[in-house]
């Protein structure tokens, strides 16, 4: 009867803990399949949203072809003004930096020496006069050989070119401009020793500065970015001039001199302008850029300065391709103009240029497109620099 009891009692715990392992697993299996359920319910990982970028459309436009290079002034007759005869420098007579005149007197050199040297050739000149003029009658009468008549002749001859040429002399001692424009610095100081050497002769420099001309070289690279590979003086070629404040000079130059070989020490091909210069506005020796349009160039291609990137492989550009993707684009650049650059290879009409979030932005990441905030601006005729690599020396 006890062990009966004792039975009955194993039994009821082991029905109390089936009980109870069920409930458990009933439980595990439900949040289970909630968990799985609120999982489905979320979105799938591994795809992230499009990411909005602004972008301009390629189109086709006409553009002038320029080219921007460092260019030096020069005076369009640059005279150097040098003592024909030697002695003191007693004074300079005009104002260094001022407009002269053709024939105006620049410098005084002591003319005394000049002087006495020219009333003895007169002197001189006078005495072989009359004894030529002796000696002529003396003939006529056979009185005198014809060779006495001809060496009488002849030292008057020489007597009267001396005579010619100490005045000459006593002229040049009052050293005048050889032709109107600006005077240069005075090389010589009052009291210096003037000699008729190449070394103590220079005693100032006039300048014509109405035409003013303006030189400059051009590299193969610049050369290359015109049509056909070269420059010519031709009625569609013209020059600008942009003055270091940034000015543009209001006068338009034309090309009148192109060298036929390259210079060997700077590698460049050398070039001059001539402009009208009737204020005197552009100096000598002046540094300036200058700015060579020829012609125009056809259905180029003007893409925003921000949406283009320098990577070692040269520059490139993010453009969204037919599935919605952006996909780098290399390309090959040409001047600025404006806010734009001239992109004369790498892209094509209709093509969707990024110009915005370029750093965040992966090859194959999916974008929408929308307008760009600052579209690309339309080509002017003021064009901008070329990369500064493009100054070349000008000499």
């Amino acid at each position: 009867m006890a062990f009966s009891l004792r039975s009955a009692r194993l039994l009821g715990t082991l029905r109390k803990l089936l009980t109870l392992k069920h409930l458990t697993h009933a439980v595990i299996t439900g949040a289970a399949a909630i968990s799985v359920s609120n999982l489905a319910a979320q979105p799938a990982p591994g795809a992230p949203p499009a990411m909005p970028v602004a972008v301009v459309e390629i189109k086709a436009t006409r553009i002038p072809n320029v080219i921007e290079v460092m260019a030096q002034a020069e005076g369009a007759k640059e005279t150097e003004v040098r003592a024909l005869v030697g002695g003191i420098l007693l004074k300079q007579l005009y104002e260094e930096g001022a407009p002269v005149k053709a024939g105006q007197p620049l410098f005084q050199i002591d003319p005394e020496p000049y002087k006495i040297a020219l009333d003895e050739a007169q002197a001189r000149a006078r005495q072989t006069s009359r004894e030529a003029d002796r000696l002529r009658k003396l003939f006529d009468k056979q009185a005198v050989s014809r060779k006495e008549m001809d060496d009488a002749v002849s030292a008057d001859e020489i007597a009267q070119a001396t005579q010619k040429k100490a005045q000459l002399n006593l002229k040049w001692t009052k050293v005048t401009a050889p032709m109107a424009g600006i005077s240069g610095r005075a090389q010589r100081s009052e009291g210096n020793l003037i000699t008729t050497a190449s070394d103590g002769s220079l005693l100032t420099v006039v300048y014509q500065m109405d035409p003013i001309w303006v030189r400059f070289g051009l590299a193969e690279s610049d050369l290359a970015l015109l049509p056909t590979g070269r420059l010519t003086a031709s009625k569609d070629t013209s020059v600008e001039l942009l003055k270091s404040n940034g000015q543009t000079y209001p006068l338009k130059g034309t090309i009148n001199f192109l060298s036929s070989f390259i210079d060997p020490k700077l590698g460049t091909q050398q070039f001059r302008a001539a402009f009208a210069n009737p204020d005197g506005v552009i100096k000598p020796g002046q540094f300036l850029r200058a700015k060579i349009q020829d012609g125009f160039r056809e259905d180029a291609f003007l893409v925003p300065q921000v949406s283009i990137t320098q990577t070692a492989q040269g520059p490139m550009v993010w453009v969204i391709d037919d599935q919605g993707k952006a996909a780098p684009r290399p390309i090959k650049t040409g001047q600025w103009i404006g806010l734009d650059w001239v992109v004369l290879s790498g892209l094509r009409v209709g093509d969707r240029v990024i110009t915005d979030n370029l750093i965040k932005i992966r090859p194959g990441a999916p974008v929408v497109a929308k307008p760009a905030a600052t579209p690309a601006s339309a080509a002017t005729d003021k064009p901008a620099a070329n990369p500064p690599a493009s100054d070349k020396g000008q000499k």
